[in-house]
């Protein structure tokens, strides 16, 4: 199984946009390549690619929906209040429809529409998910520090590299804690990849309810 983890910015943002590209082997992700500064065409290309190979699964961090009528989905309410209770802030959940949001939310369901019409040799499944939830809720209390600051302070991104090393997200390029999107782009496959494995689960989860919010979505 590949494992595919995307930091996804808005459409006139390539260069905050990452790529990272995992095997599941032996119980571990295993690191393939990284991708940065990536048009949606060369992230189809690459999930096309990888598609011939094995099954994958995309954990795409973007509103893949949005509230019929503006606001919070239910999904972003209840997740804030999971971050919350692991004493993370509230204000990295947006409402999809929020003016800093509104263009990633169109570039997540836009991409989720093309990878779908891929023409594929093996299964495609994506996932929503929140790539700080993702580690907020794995890693210990006395640690929660460094995950607040990891995106202004190197110091606790290579705290964090070094930590997922211990979830199994295995062989990262030494260079992986020079930008927090990187990061996060792991923590997304991370993420993906309990949601998907039978042998774990997400430690929050939204279901799908189509035809409004076609995807799950989770930490």
């Amino acid at each position: 199984m590949r494992v595919i983890g995307i930091d996804l910015s808005g459409p006139s943002n390539h260069k905050d946009t990452v790529m990272a590209v995992f095997e599941l082997q032996d119980s571990e992700l295993k690191f393939l390549n990284l991708r940065r500064n990536i048009s949606d065409l060369e992230i189809l290309e690459e999930i096309h690619l990888q598609s011939q190979l094995d099954e994958v699964v995309i954990g795409l961090d973007a509103p893949l929906s949005y509230e019929d009528g503006g606001g919070d989905r239910i999904g972003d309410k209840l997740l804030r209040q999971f971050i919350v209770s692991l004493g993370m802030k509230s204000g990295s959940i947006m409402p999809p429809t929020f003016n800093r949001m509104v263009y990633l939310t169109l570039r997540g369901i836009k991409l989720t529409r093309e990878i779908e019409n891929l023409c594929s040799q093996n299964p495609i499944s994506i996932v929503e998910v929140h790539p700080g939830a993702v580690m907020g809720s794995r890693i210990s209390p006395i640690d929660l520090e460094y995950l607040l600051v990891y995106k202004q302070e190197m110091s606790s991104r290579s705290f964090i590299k070094n930590w997922l090393g211990e979830q199994h997200v295995t062989q990262l390029p030494s260079n992986i804690d020079e930008e927090s999107h990187m990061i996060d782009a792991c923590a997304a496959a991370l993420g993906a990849w309990h949601w998907k494995d039978p042998l774990y689960e997400p430690k929050w989860l939204l279901p799908a309810s189509a035809p409004l919010h076609p995807y799950d979505y989770c930490c």
